[in-house]
């Protein structure tokens, strides 16, 4: 992929989307592309995550459980960001993102995007704005649940779906 095809994935990434032309291209240029075909692993539940990996193309199954618990939780495609989290904090893969279709990946290490939040602090600030707007929208469909639920006002745990 050229330089400007991984600038226009990566700006189809929504944590990417108010980035500049020439934030984009830094993100660009630093980063490493990974391909892989059909059926192979990006990485497994609960590995160490060091960098994010941006979807360029074909499709990716997220599992969880394994053996006869496997599920596929979700597919993604072009422009999803896998390991969010990663870029910006030492963690853990959640799940497993194994290959649906031949795909290629953009790969952002955490010391690059280290590197982007140092050179333009004002990424910073988007960040904390979006993740702060996540948080919320998280946090509002949890208490639409509370009408969902009855709770146990001395415990605080679910008493069970209403009737």
């Amino acid at each position: 992929m050229s330089l400007e095809s991984d600038m226009e994935v990566l700006g189809e990434v929504p944590l990417f989307q108010e980035l500049s032309r020439d934030q984009l291209r830094l993100l660009a240029f630093g980063a490493e592309h990974r391909a892989l075909r059909a059926g192979e692993i990006l990485f497994r539940a609960e590995a160490r995550a060091d960098a994010g990996f941006v979807v360029a193309s074909g499709e990716v199954h997220l599992v969880e459980g394994e053996g006869e618990e496997r599920r596929i939780a979700m597919t993604v495609g072009r422009g999803t960001l896998l390991g969010e989290m990663a870029l910006m904090a030492d963690t853990r893969r959640p799940s497993s993102a194994v290959t649906a279709t031949d795909c290629d990946f953009i790969r952002i290490s955490r010391p690059l995007f280290r590197r982007m939040l140092q050179e333009y602090p004002e990424i910073a600030v988007i960040l904390h704005q979006r993740i702060r707007d996540d948080f919320l929208a998280m946090a509002h469909r949890i208490l639409e649940l509370n009408d969902v639920f009855d709770y146990d006002e001395d415990d605080d745990t679910p008493a069970g779906p209403r009737e």
